[in-house]
């Protein structure tokens, strides 16, 4: 063994059984659409996932195999960015199903601090952990295209945090335009924020429009489970999001 292995980080990740990743790959409808190059490097990126997060299932027990699912299908969005962008957090809690939060808000014009309860699916905190419900990422993966991807959604939102506070706009790679992602992602939200508010049918969920963060969460999801009507709504978005994950493996 060399003698920084043992530094975090640095030390190998242990491999994934043959028998495992098999197994966890003919229920991963979007993973198995990979080319067989990146298989192999998802392969790679989950053994560090497991390695480096910490699993806090909630009321029931998690076995490997669901471990496996949710760090592939954490891994996917960052295929080509490389493990460091899931850099700052080191939890994943999971709830069998749907669970409830209370969520505080101050209202900075009025002043008033108003209190209430959400039900979720997934949850990131800014330097927090990635809270996700198990029957939703279940259901994603017996439905990978009808356009819901919850573990996608939170990972955009982890992606977007790196920077400070969710705002839409991740850090970018060398070749994604700031000033374009910019105008094209402020044009679109603009668009969907004033179809919702008068009650127009939208292709993109209507929650995209609740700020620019959910929007790029959204739309990152589309990105992974129904490009086509991502291309259909909004071109533009949809070829920055090609430049900043690389292409979708979704039909």
């Amino acid at each position: 063994m060399k003698w920084l292995e043992w530094l975090p980080g640095l030390r190998p990740p242990p491999a994934i059984a043959d028998r495992a990743w098999r197994k966890a790959l003919a229920t991963h409808p979007l993973a198995q659409r990979l080319s067989t190059v990146d298989q192999k490097q998802l392969r790679l990126l989950v053994a560090r996932f497991l390695q480096h997060k910490r699993f806090h299932p909630i009321d029931f027990n998690l076995d490997a195999t669901q471990r496996l699912l949710i760090a592939m299908q954490a891994c996917i969005p960052i295929l080509h960015m490389g493990f460091r962008a899931l850099r700052g957090w080191q939890g994943v809690v999971v709830y069998p199903g749907e669970f409830k939060v209370r969520h505080r808000h101050h209202d900075a014009a009025t002043g008033v601090l108003t209190e209430g309860d959400q039900i979720l699916s997934g949850e990131a905190w800014q330097l927090g952990p990635l809270v996700l419900s198990w029957a939703t990422v279940q259901q994603d993966l017996e439905r990978p295209w009808d356009g819901h991807n919850v573990v996608a959604h939170e990972i955009a939102h982890k992606l977007d945090m790196l920077d400070g506070p969710p705002d839409g706009v991740p850090p970018l790679p060398r070749g994604v335009s700031w000033r374009a992602w910019i105008d094209t992602f402020q044009r679109a939200y603009n668009r969907l924020a004033t179809d919702v508010n008068r009650g127009h049918a939208t292709i993109i969920d209507p929650y995209a429009a609740t700020n620019a963060g959910e929007y790029f969460a959204v739309t990152s999801e589309l990105h992974f489970s129904d490009p086509r009507q991502l291309e259909r709504a909004e071109p533009g978005v949809a070829g920055l999001l090609r430049g900043y994950y690389g292409p979708s493996p979704a039909p």
